[in-house]
Formats: structure tokens, sequence, C-alpha cells
């Protein structure tokens, strides 16, 4: 499967993803996880921008969908693979229309960039969600972080990365799990990274800065 997005991203923003974002995904985020934000002026205002964050249930983008104002959600992307996102029309109608992913593929052809469409994100101007780790881990530890995020950090120096450790998620949604169960979580933004000349140190930087948020977070309790 091809990663490119380009038809996606010549359209125009939807109002229907729109409305469904702030007044459906986001009332229902809050009443099943009662999300609390700890550092919220540290999240960009405008994009260019990557935000980075662990990955524990299919709750997460949608928690960090929530913490953007209306007016930023025609901006922002979540980072999503291709070969489940796409899988069927209608899941692949829901997830680019609706959710507004941008995909990529986890198998591609020799000399393909498999970052091409976060980078043409990135150049519009958007705000693109990443999860390093690649897939939701089973017991809420933070896995080995792919290298991705690196590179589109060396490709575009200017562009911060936010880290944001979500505490909670696994246990309301987790992996394999169809049925949510309301428990209180919290979302802690870090402050930013730049590129520093090094992939290995940035990602090294780059996962002491979760780990340090996961290690501020609150004791999770049920969900009010």
């Amino acid at each position: 499967m091809r990663s490119t997005n380009t038809e996606d991203a010549a359209r125009p923003f939807s109002p229907v993803r729109m409305l469904f974002l702030a007044f459906i995904a986001r009332p229902v985020v809050r009443f099943m996880t009662g999300m609390d934000v700890c550092h919220s002026e540290r999240l960009p205002k405008a994009g260019p921008a990557i935000v980075v964050a662990n990955h524990n249930s299919h709750m997460d983008a949608f928690m960090l969908l929530s913490l953007f104002p209306a007016r930023l959600l025609h901006k922002v992307r979540p980072v999503a693979a291709a070969d489940y996102f796409l899988a069927n029309p209608a899941i692949s109608w829901f997830s680019r229309r609706i959710i507004g992913i941008t995909p990529i593929s986890r198998k591609v052809a020799r000399g393909e960039d498999v970052l091409a469409p976060a980078r043409a994100a990135l150049e519009r101007g958007e705000i693109i969600l990443v999860f390093p780790e690649g897939t939701r881990s089973k017991d809420g530890a933070l896995a080995p972080l792919k290298a991705g995020v690196a590179r589109l950090a060396e490709a575009f120096p200017a562009v911060p990365v936010i880290p944001v450790w979500i505490e909670g998620a696994g246990r309301v949604l987790p992996k394999g799990a169809t049925t949510p169960v309301p428990m209180n979580c919290t979302a802690l933004v870090g402050e930013a990274l730049h590129w520093n000349g090094s992939r290995t140190d940035f990602m090294e930087g780059l996962r002491e800065r979760l780990e340090g948020l996961a290690a501020e977070a609150p004791p999770q309790r049920w969900a009010k």
C-alpha cells in the first residue's frame, strides 16, 4: 500500500470533522477519561509542530485531539498506520475524513520514503501527532522508540517537538478490548525539544522527557 496522502491534503477542511471532534469526540473523551491536563500552555499554538506521545490505546489519538481548541483542529493530524486504518472502505473513510489521519505504510518499497506524508503535513504548517513506539503497549511501559521522529526533526530543525505522556488510557481501552471503562486519565505536556545534531542524542533526550513526565503522573482513579 502506498503511503502518499496527496489527495487528502488537497481537500479543504471539513466542517463535519470539526463538529465531530469538537462536539462528539471531545465530550465522550472527557466523560470516559475525566482527563486532567498538566502544562497545557506548552502545547503548540500553531503549526508546524510535532507532538510525540506514548501509545497504550486507540483512545490516545482522541485524547490528544481533545487537547486542542476547535480553531486548530483542521491543522492537527494523527500519524497512523495505513495497513490498519485503511483496511476497508468504511474504516478508511472515517479515518481520513473524520479523524483526519496522515497514513503511513509500515511496508514500503525499496527507496520509498515512509515519512513522506508526515513531511508533507509539516510543510503545510500542520501539527502532527506521532506515536514513536509504533504500536500500542500492553503493560503501559514505554517501548523502544523508532527513530522516524528524529528524522523529521532533522529535516525540520526549527519545528518544535513536544512530548506528551498519557497516563491511564491503557486501562480505559486496553489493546484488544472493544468496550471502554471509565477511568480518570492525565495528559502531561513536556517542554519542547529541537533538533540537536544527533539522532541518537535526540532520541535519548526524547525518551528521558517522556519517562520524566511518566514519573510525574498522578495515581489513576475512577472517572467521575
